[in-house]
């Protein structure tokens, strides 16, 4: 196996995305190949032993590593500016290893309380099962942070912006109150995209990705990544994932590696849409509110100026009528489909109180800024005029 002679350092984003990681067997094929292998073969025993004690490099059993997967998690790192990856079977395999990697019973975590359900789930009802207290909090509040660190606060863990209501969190202020308190900031950045926004840079000690949203792009796949520093990973994250095995396959590691390739030219057009068509909705007398990042009347446009070099593929739009404009909106739409995945190459809309969020109380989902109304729309890749006339066409049957 050999690396081609390039200095990463040196290129833009969108050469990394296409030569960051590659390593070549000796048959010099131009795309990464694909190591469908469970196990691997030692020259000797004195070899098998010295893997095993991390005294000779190579690869032992792909539940660990495996060349396919090790290319993703460099080229990731790269465009993250991250020190080291490690990837996973899925994005909420990423965030559950990230979290119970740090914490033991008698620990503390803080987090937001804006959430992906699952993400929620796993500080809220998981952690606390085997002994470790959570404290949720209102995000964009930094003394709501300040307020919930106890002595035995480990970790925090934030999304921004979140997922259904677009909320925007200070990632540097929050990192800051977290390292104060000797605790650690994981971020999960994937409405955000690595291209709009650095969590690492602004503080935060971890940053998590569902890949199967924008990285793969084009609903093929699941996978996720953690990626921090090689002590975070090497301390919290490598043994956990090695002892409980959520291990990506060495195939969903290879077309993710196909996806990062167009990650910029979809996710820039993708954006650029959104930002044409959340022009458009914010206007409409069908909408009773819109949110989207890259509007100047977002609640939070300065930190978003400051924090963000880019908007967003994701637009959160309530509809007039509740749950039953909602439904007369997403079911009279021809073009753009329901479903709950986003960051796809095709339009697609969900319903979060009632999907992603159903198993929180109204009251719950209120908190959360999820309303009745509210439809979380993920723009694709189809022209934004035919995109437009879907929405005018199914908003009029609201």
């Amino acid at each position: 196996m050999t690396k081609p002679a390039i200095a990463p350092a040196t290129h833009r984003v969108e050469t990394r995305l296409v030569h960051d990681g590659q390593t070549r067997s000796p048959f010099g094929e131009t795309s990464e190949a694909l190591f469908l292998t469970q196990g691997f073969i030692y020259d000797n025993a004195e070899s098998a032993e010295a893997r095993f004690l991390n005294e000779e490099a190579g690869y032992s059993y792909t539940r660990y590593s495996n060349p396919t997967t090790t290319i993703f998690e460099e080229r990731m790192a790269s465009l993250e500016g991250a020190e080291m990856g490690q990837a996973t079977a899925t994005g909420m395999a990423a965030v559950t290893a990230a979290m119970m990697g740090q914490v033991k019973a008698g620990d503390h975590v803080v987090a937001a309380r804006a959430l992906f359900g699952s993400c929620r789930w796993v500080v809220e009802d998981l952690l606390p099962r085997f002994g470790v207290g959570c404290t949720l909090v209102d995000g964009p509040n930094l003394d709501e942070w300040r307020a919930a660190v106890t002595p035995a606060t480990k970790a925090f863990l934030l999304e921004t912006p979140s997922n259904p209501s677009l909320e925007i969190i200070d990632i540097a202020g929050v990192a800051e109150i977290a390292h104060e308190a000797g605790a650690t900031l994981t971020v999960d950045n994937v409405f955000a995209s690595p291209l709009f926004q650095r969590p690492l840079a602004l503080g935060a000690d971890c940053v998590v990705y569902s890949a199967t949203k924008h990285i793969d792009g084009q609903g093929r796949c699941l996978g996720g990544i953690i990626l921090a520093s090689v002590a975070f990973i090497e301390t919290h994250v490598q043994q956990f994932l090695r002892m409980t095995g959520p291990t990506i396959s060495p195939f969903n590691a290879w077309v993710l590696l196909k996806g990062l390739e167009t990650l910029p030219i979809r996710v820039e057009r993708q954006t650029e849409t959104a930002g044409f068509l959340a022009d458009f909705l914010a206007e409409h007398p069908k909408v009773q509110h819109l949110t989207y990042p890259g509007r100047a009347d977002h609640p939070q446009a300065e930190l978003i100026r400051r924090q963000m070099t880019g908007g967003s593929t994701m637009i959160a739009l309530e509809v007039k009528g509740g749950k039953e404009g909602a439904f007369r909106f997403m079911n009279a739409l021809k073009l753009i489909r329901i479903s709950n995945n986003l960051g796809d190459a095709k339009s697609l809309v969900t319903h979060p109180s009632t999907t992603t969020h159903q198993r929180f109380t109204p009251d719950l989902r209120l908190e959360m800024g999820i309303r009745d109304g509210l439809v979380r729309f993920s723009v694709g890749l189809e022209h934004r005029d035919d995109l437009l006339a879907d929405l005018d066409r199914a908003l009029a049957e609201v």
